[in-house]
């Protein structure tokens, strides 16, 4: 039994190994980049550095609370960004953009965050009070998008509070995960499409009245210079100076409002890869960590909300969303000092072969 336990201890340690050193090498490679591309550009890196910074900080914070404080840690940082978003319902600096996805994209990001802290907290606890207090805390902070006036808020907690209430009954989360992947896809792939005037007009003209056209335009531009430079692209931080949407506007903060079309346009098609190489990074780190399939699936479906809330908003432009997501993917890739308990349904009898879910065993 000893000599079982002990394998299981250094097959868990190999593989965060791997996952850990190949989010190293993802993200110091955002970091060269944007440096490269700001180089032969002159643009300002700053911004992505800080960010990545960010995210590594987060990361390695969370995986350190959730070592020591599997339960208490996210359920802390579940409260704090609910008590953020209330005290500072307005967290974009500068001039606001008139859209549903303006100001208000930062603090549908932050609670997202939230809920999937708070929705992971509940799987992590063996009080069931104290479960059913998270699960409503969680219900809680969509109720509070909607009070802020966030119809993106309250949809991406509740997408990711009824993942997370559905990922109790799943026995493997590699497919789950893979399902996550290609929903982001999905919609990185719709907004290139909106950019690119590839849907039909119908669909095109429904979509453009929801996202606003002046944010449509935005994308084009971003999209026009892509094309332009692809290779290295503007450079970091110049999108507002080339856009002629942005200049005609006294109201822009000088970005396209998408992650995706802006570091297509900022740092090429190299950039695109690189933020999608993160994101994969993150769905790795999760399918082989060893918390439970409800914790790791609650984690990648707020971060995937998150990626689409990104793809069409300006919320990875914020120190306290990048952070928050770095928080969240440490605490639901941290090994507990003590066993946690997980749903009966995701503990069923596993194949010989696989150690724990759809994860190879050592």
């Amino acid at each position: 039994m000893t000599s079982a336990a002990d394998a299981d201890a250094d097959a868990d340690g190999e593989r965060r190994n791997v996952s850990d050193a190949a989010g190293v090498v993802v993200l110091g490679a955002c970091a060269i980049w944007s440096l490269v591309t700001a180089t032969v550009h002159g643009g300002r890196p700053e911004g992505v550095l800080l960010a990545v910074l960010a995210v590594a900080a987060g990361y390695a914070a969370g995986r350190i609370l959730g070592v020591l404080l599997p339960v208490a840690a996210p359920c802390a940082g579940a409260l704090a960004g609910l008590a953020l978003a209330v005290a500072r319902p307005r967290l974009a600096p500068g001039p606001e953009i008139v859209a549903p996805l303006g100001h208000a994209g930062a603090t549908a990001a932050v609670l997202t965050l939230s809920a999937g802290a708070a929705c992971c907290a509940a799987w992590a606890t063996r009080v069931p009070v104290l479960r059913f207090g998270l699960w409503l805390l969680a219900g809680g902070i969509a109720v509070t998008g909607a009070l802020l006036g966030s119809t993106t808020a309250v949809v991406t907690c509740c997408v990711v509070l009824l993942c997370s209430l559905a990922a109790g009954r799943m026995r493997h989360r590699g497919p789950a995960l893979a399902a996550l992947a290609v929903a982001a896809v999905l919609v990185t792939g719709l907004i290139w499409a909106v950019a690119g005037n590839a849907l039909s007009g119908g669909l095109v003209d429904s979509l453009t009245d929801q996202l606003t056209p002046h944010r449509v335009d935005l994308w084009r531009d971003a999209l026009g210079m892509a094309r332009r430079e692809a290779g290295l692209g503007v450079g970091p931080g110049r999108f507002g100076e080339l856009s002629g949407t942005a200049a005609q506007s006294t109201l822009s903060d000088g970005k396209p409002h998408s992650a995706p079309l802006q570091l297509a346009a900022e740092q090429g098609v190299v950039g695109v890869l690189l933020l999608a190489a993160a994101f994969c990074w993150v769905l790795f780190a999760l399918w082989r960590a060893p918390r439970p399939t409800p914790v790791v699936l609650t984690a990648g479906a707020a971060l995937t909300a998150l990626a689409a809330v990104a793809a069409i908003g300006n919320a990875l432009s914020f120190t306290t969303v990048s952070v928050g997501a770095g928080l969240l993917a440490g605490l639901a890739t941290a090994r507990p000092l003590a066993e946690e308990p997980g749903a009966p349904e995701a503990r069923p009898e596993f194949d010989r072969g696989m150690r724990h879910d759809d994860r190879p065993a050592a």
